[in-house]
């Protein structure tokens, strides 16, 4: 068969087969675990309707479509979007990201991209650093989070910087506007984070098969029992920690699309012009304030901070004339 798309009836032998070994097996040209990868990615249909879980019991008579992403481009294409650099010599670049900027190119998302606008920076200097697909990323942040990235332009910069984000030696914290305000002004959430059991697309704490997670919170201001702003730092980096573990403990992110999941009953205290305001910001309000770091090449203690951006900002002015 082509790459796709896929069109599979299943008949009456298949009933009871896994999803993922019956549509490998169907397809003939795709690995299970790259099935069960497109299904977990919302690729995968049956009847029309999205199939995420890959040991999902086949139905005999269904319709099931499997529909790989096109391939992306082998190197990403310099694109001259604008950057906000805040350091830069010949081993690294610190940057300021805006909210809305995806950091390497993805399905949905194959350029446009901090990659693209780092390629068209830094041009050669940058090519093959870790990677033709991401070409100097040693971390990321998600597309709607703001702040303080830093990137690597040379092959020692970028194996030193690798090794400090995967052993958490280095700075990092983090401003999260948050809904309520914790029962105590400073703690620590320690809670295991995977993948959520039923929707593979988010995270969750679970009781099993999630990685240690570690996030230590401090409650910078407060606004009656609406609103909190924390400061966050991690003592891990697993995927949307600080979203799913404010979230776990009940004080999820204001504007957060994925973990914000009903009207958060501390909204109630707002005046409605202002919790009206709050409800439809249409990003997590998360800020990577600051980055701390050694140089992977000098050694010398670096340390960079980025002010919240216009729209979080506006968030607190907005609370500051409108006090719960």
């Amino acid at each position: 068969m082509p790459d796709g798309p896929h069109d599979i009836l299943a008949g009456p032998g298949d009933a009871g087969s896994r999803a993922d070994r019956f549509l490998a097996g169907a397809i003939g040209t795709l690995s299970r675990s790259r099935v069960k990868a497109l299904m977990e990615a919302g690729h995968v249909t049956r009847d029309g309707a999205p199939l995420t879980d890959p040991s999902e019991a086949v139905r005999p008579g269904a319709l099931y479509r499997v529909a790989p992403p096109a391939a992306l481009p082998a190197t990403p294409l310099a694109q001259d979007i604008p950057l906000t650099i805040l350091f830069e010599d010949a081993h690294l670049i610190v940057l300021d990201k805006p909210a809305g900027l995806v950091v390497h190119p993805a399905p949905g998302n194959q350029d446009g991209t901090l990659v693209n606008a780092l390629l068209a920076h830094a041009g050669e200097e940058l090519t093959g650093i870790g990677g033709e697909r991401r070409p100097g990323i040693v971390h990321r942040l998600d597309k709607d989070t703001s702040g303080v990235m830093v990137v690597a332009k040379s092959a020692v910069a970028h194996q030193i910087l690798s090794e400090a984000f995967a052993n958490r030696d280095l700075e990092r914290s983090y401003l999260a506007l948050a809904w309520g305000v914790p029962a105590k002004r400073q703690g620590e959430i320690e809670a295991p984070v995977g993948r959520h059991p039923t929707d593979r697309k988010r995270m969750a704490v679970v009781s099993r098969g999630g990685k240690p997670a570690l996030t230590r919170f401090v409650t910078e201001r407060a606004w009656g029992s609406a609103c909190a702003l924390l400061r966050c730092r991690l003592a891990t980096g697993r995927t949307h920690q600080i979203r799913v573990h404010l979230s776990h403990i009940g004080h999820p992110l204001v504007g957060d699309p994925v973990y914000l999941r009903r009207l958060p009953a501390a909204a109630k205290g707002l005046p409605d012009a202002a919790r009206d305001t709050l409800l439809a910001f249409p990003r997590q309000a998360l800020h990577a304030e600051t980055l701390g770091f050694n140089h992977p090449v000098t050694g010398a203690a670096l340390r960079f901070s980025a002010p919240l951006p216009p729209d979080m900002q506006a968030l607190l002015t907005l609370l500051d004339g409108n006090p719960a």
